[in-house]
């Protein structure tokens, strides 16, 4: 009896830990080159004042983060499906949804604060 776990047909080097495909100078310098090219457009926008409005501006570069983060996740920390059997894609989402809940949270409350605490209700003060 073997103590091989490969699948038939599949040779041990062609998997990794995990399941995800073992890293290699090609993956790595992919996503070098990806992030060199991510990280330059961004500064090319602000710096070269492309978009006319800085609303626009901004959501480049929040888009091309996000982008960028992808490409982080599947080639440097070898994020996919199929990796850990699914359980680091659900570690991510449960991670993206906690940290949405508490930046739309916090967003909430300092929106809030300042609404409510600006001086522009001191006015209101004496009839209180």
């Amino acid at each position: 009896m073997s103590n091989d776990h490969t699948a038939p047909g599949r040779d041990a080097a062609h998997t990794g830990e995990g399941g995800h495909a073992p890293s290699t100078f090609r993956g790595y310098m992919t996503g070098f080159i990806l992030s060199v090219i991510l990280t330059v457009i961004p500064f090319w926008l602000v710096m070269g004042g492309v978009l006319a409005s800085s609303s626009a501006t901004a959501l480049a570069i929040l888009l091309i983060g996000a982008v960028q983060m992808v490409v982080h996740m599947v080639y440097f920390l070898h994020m996919s499906p199929r990796s850990e059997g699914g359980w680091t894609l659900l570690a991510l989402i449960f991670t993206v949804i906690i940290v949405a809940i508490a930046l739309a949270g916090s967003l909430w409350v300092m929106y809030h604060l300042n609404v409510n605490m600006m001086p522009g209700h001191l006015h209101d003060m004496p009839s209180m």
